[in-house]
């Protein structure tokens, strides 16, 4: 790609409620992502794409294996590491938001394009990846209820809907996927009350469980691998490991979703700072809250499989004897799913989108609907779904978990990859001069830093029990670590193809200015337009007034 073309590309900037004209190789079409969602929207896409199975099943291995002192432990500190991240990625993406862009245009502007051509495709395959994961998951959930439809028919009855939400306008899939969000949030915040009344004995039994579960017959905190005090730090190291999972790629929602925002620069901060109180308190909370209804040596927690058998929320209120309660959960989780199989398809597409803007992908997934769709990277993107049909079959499940261990690593990765870009963008601005900031947190610079270390640590213990005596296996290695080759190769190739580019640009050279302007002058015409649209409907009101009371 030639560096008029990067400089084109880099200076894309969101237009109001317009579309732009892409030549996309195959002559000029009308295409271009639009603005079509608002702050009450974009809060509920992200916190609802990390609302997933995670939250209502990925729990009780970790309860059963470290037990409810470390899971509670593990989950409010994966809470602290993701309010580090969004809140550095939104120092930057707030400054300059730009339509179509994801982390791999941030990582392509201030750090290298190496560095943003791996992370775009890592994020692309995993997100789609990670459509059949949730997917899979709802399907088995759904087998909770005897039911002669086969698993494959629900499979492609969800795939059928994420798709065609995707394809319709964003507005559309917005309005769509916060209500599915929104029913999650409700169902989170109706099962910390239940679990508050069963604390104080206000279940059927009247029997106040307090934090019976942690020291009666119980340890809060379990070994793991081995005996005394090293045996516990395995369980909670075990716990952060498989407890991020619930947590990771949600700043990047934030971060997509801001170039199709009405007003980026005021609702991005908005955004993030909801997004990480919601996080904490549905996830901290929540942990707490399995911790005190379920015990960790209930069989149920391991011998479940992945359906909602193996929810700590399920065991929890059948033990507490809540009739039909369960089959609420049970919906809820596949609505958990749906609606995070949702998001992801949504990330996966713009990801591809956004790497054409640069260069990093074939210009053809530039292409655009009337209704803004990349039609085309939705598409191609969808196509992942399709292993979501190898779980029905014993070798397929086997399979599917070796992409499900690639999923973990790539939310490593993409973490790192969010705190090496802030730190060069802050280095840039502080050695260009720049402080007029939308948006700066009160954590940074000392939160990237300390998450680019912890993460970094998960990143290279995520298969640690593959290195104690016995424990090794070939398939447990690789699972766990497939994603750093993966994502080494893809940065190696382009750094061959482009042995030209510096390994990194230096500070002076980072472009902090190209579209700012641009940018400024957008904010101020969303500004005035809502002025005038205030101002008209104040009139309109006042004329509704007047002919009531017959004064026109």
């Amino acid at each position: 790609m030639t560096d008029s073309k990067l400089e084109e590309a880099m200076t894309a900037t969101p237009r109001l409620n317009t579309e732009s004209d892409v030549d996309v190789g195959h002559g000029t079409v009308s295409s271009g992502t639009k603005a079509r969602i608002n702050s009450r929207q974009a809060q509920m896409i992200a916190i609802g794409g990390v609302i997933g199975t995670g939250l209502f099943v990925g729990t009780g291995v970790v309860l059963a294996t470290a037990g409810p002192a470390l899971l509670f432990a593990a989950y409010f500190f994966c809470c602290l590491l993701a309010l580090c991240i969004v809140t550095a990625t939104t120092e930057f993406n707030s400054y300059l938001p730009v339509r179509g862009a994801s982390i791999p245009y941030y990582a392509t502007r201030f750090v290298s394009r190496s560095l943003g051509f791996a992370l775009g495709w890592l994020y692309w395959y995993t997100w789609a990846i990670a459509v059949a994961y949730e997917v899979t998951a709802a399907c088995i959930v759904i087998n909770y209820w005897p039911n002669p439809v086969p698993e494959a028919a629900w499979i492609t009855i969800m795939l059928i809907v994420i798709i065609s939400l995707n394809m319709m306008p964003v507005k559309v899939y917005a309005e769509s996927e916060f209500w599915f969000a929104s029913l999650k949030v409700f169902t989170i915040i109706g099962l910390l009350l239940v679990s508050l009344v069963l604390f104080f004995g206000g279940g059927p039994s009247h029997d106040a469980l307090y934090f019976r579960y942690w020291y009666q017959n119980e340890q809060p905190a379990h070994e793991y691998l081995v005996g005394g005090s090293s045996g516990q730090l395995c369980a909670f190291i075990f716990a952060l490991c498989n407890g991020a999972f619930a947590f990771l790629f949600g700043p990047e929602y934030v971060v997509s979703a801001s170039g199709e925002m009405e007003n980026p620069r005021k609702d991005l901060p908005t955004t993030s700072k909801h997004f990480a109180w919601r996080l904490i308190c549905f996830y901290g909370l929540g942990a707490l809250a399995i911790s005190i209804i379920c015990p960790s040596s209930e069989p149920g927690l391991t011998s479940g499989g992945s359906g909602a058998a193996a929810s700590p929320w399920v065991l929890g209120i059948k033990n507490a004897g809540i009739h039909g309660l369960d089959s609420v959960i049970n919906a809820a989780i596949i609505t958990s799913a749906w609606s995070a199989g949702n998001s992801l398809l949504y990330m996966s597409s713009r990801s591809l989108y956004s790497m054409s803007l640069v260069g990093n992908a074939p210009r053809i997934f530039q292409r655009c609907n009337r209704w803004g769709v990349p039609y085309v990277a939705v598409g191609v993107s969808s196509a992942f779904g399709l292993l979501a049909y190898m779980n029905i079959s014993s070798d397929g499940g086997t399979v599917f978990n070796w992409l499900v261990s690639v999923l973990n690593e790539s939310g490593f990765i993409s973490w790192i990859v969010c705190c090496i870009v802030y730190l060069r963008f802050r280095a840039a601005r502080k050695a260009q001069g720049v402080h007029d900031l939308p948006y700066q947190s009160l954590l940074q610079p000392y939160g990237a830093w300390f998450a680019l270390v912890i993460v970094t640590l998960l990143a290279l213990l995520n298969g640690f029990a593959c290195f104690f005596p016995g424990n090794f296996t070939a398939s447990g290695f690789l699972t766990a670590y497939l994603g750093i080759p993966v994502f080494v190769v893809l940065y190696a190739g382009h750094k061959v193809y482009t042995r030209h580019d510096p390994w990194y640009h230096p500070v002076m050279s980072i472009d902090l200015t190209s579209g700012l302007d641009d940018v400024i002058a957008q904010e101020a015409l969303y500004r005035d337009s809502q002025g005038e649209s205030s101002k008209t409907k104040a009139k309109h009101l006042l004329s509704k007034i007047n002919s009531i009371w017959g004064w026109n």
